[in-house]
């Protein structure tokens, strides 16, 4: 049986379009390996036997590499870094006073150092608040802020003596307890 020659140019070319298509596709997965694991490792050196595993052995290599690879991203891995060390940073969180810059415990009212007020006291409960707040979060107390007088010192105005008698003039002889 003979096949005609319009079939034989269609067998052809779809094999060669089935061809072009698979290199491409071989190529883009080795192009996608390098990016995933350059995402992965800082190691250059693992970098790119990752990608020479996947160039070599195409599918059963990409499968292997999936099996190797890191499971974080360095994005991911940096994200839960920075997120424990939030956490340790809220454990110890740490008081300084604002005036002396020494640590200080949470529930000092004033720095033992340099006397300086870091908290208030509730006009109603008489919990320890913040210098900044008007209102008590514990019993919700409406806070009067403290009206600090500043006192003034009074000006002393001499005041002259108007003679209504005449002081008796003490005498040569006569001493300071003689005069009374």
């Amino acid at each position: 049986m003979q096949l005609p020659a319009n079939l034989k140019t269609i067998i052809s070319s779809v094999l060669i379009l089935l061809g072009a298509y698979g290199l491409l596709f071989m190529f883009s997965l080795v192009i996608w390996t390098a990016r995933d694991i350059r995402s992965r490792s800082r190691d250059v050196l693992v970098q790119i036997l990752a990608t020479l595993l996947v160039l070599v052995f195409n599918i059963p290599g990409l499968l292997l590499y999936f099996v190797l690879r890191p499971q974080e991203t360095l994005t991911e891995a940096y994200e839960h870094a920075l997120g424990q060390e939030a956490l340790l940073q809220d454990i110890e969180e740490r008081y300084i006073c604002p005036s002396c810059k020494r640590k200080v415990d949470a529930d000092f009212a004033v720095c033992p150092f340099c006397q300086h007020e870091l908290r208030k006291h509730c006009q109603n409960c008489a919990r320890l608040l913040n210098l900044n707040w008007d209102l008590c979060p514990y019993c919700g107390q409406q806070q009067v802020a403290e009206i600090q007088v500043q006192e003034t010192p009074i000006q002393e105005t001499p005041v002259q003596e108007t003679p209504t008698q005449e002081t008796p003039v003490q005498g040569a002889g006569e001493g300071p307890a003689e005069a009374l």
